[in-house]
């Protein structure tokens, strides 16, 4: 079975509390592994205003899934999504090759700049305890 890489957008209402969206999220989770799907990466963006409102609401808990999945699990999570009340929109993408080069090249670039960085906080506390044992 061929699958493909894809990315799911989903925003939860932000009225859940967090076990509520736990939940959801789980299940979101537990559908892609169970259709062999694997998830390569879960973002959680967090609480944040909405462009406009979306059913009363003016502030949603934004979830980014990456993940590799058969063409068929597809139209099956995209159902699930519309019959799910606590999600309140939701978009799912196709990565292509040039896509994933991109998101790989992204995050070498912020894990060697996190490396970097933590590389100076260790100098300078050295520099710190070399200054008060002077």
């Amino acid at each position: 079975m061929k699958t493909n890489h894809y990315e799911s957008v989903v925003v939860l209402n932000a009225t859940l509390e967090d076990a509520q969206s736990d939940s959801v999220l789980n299940r979101i989770e537990d559908q892609i592994s169970s259709n062999s799907g694997q998830i390569l990466n879960i973002d959680k963006w967090g609480r944040k205003r909405l462009a406009y409102p979306i059913h009363k609401q003016k502030s949603g808990f934004y979830v980014v899934y990456q993940y590799e999945a058969p063409r068929e699990l597809i139209a099956k999570l995209e159902r699930s999504f519309r019959l799910d009340e606590n999600i309140i929109r939701f978009l799912t993408i196709k990565l292509t090759k040039k896509d994933l080069e991109h998101i790989a090249k992204k995050k070498a670039q912020v894990e060697s700049e996190a490396a970097i960085a933590a590389e100076k906080v260790k100098k300078d506390v050295v520099d710190e305890n070399k200054e008060s044992n002077d």
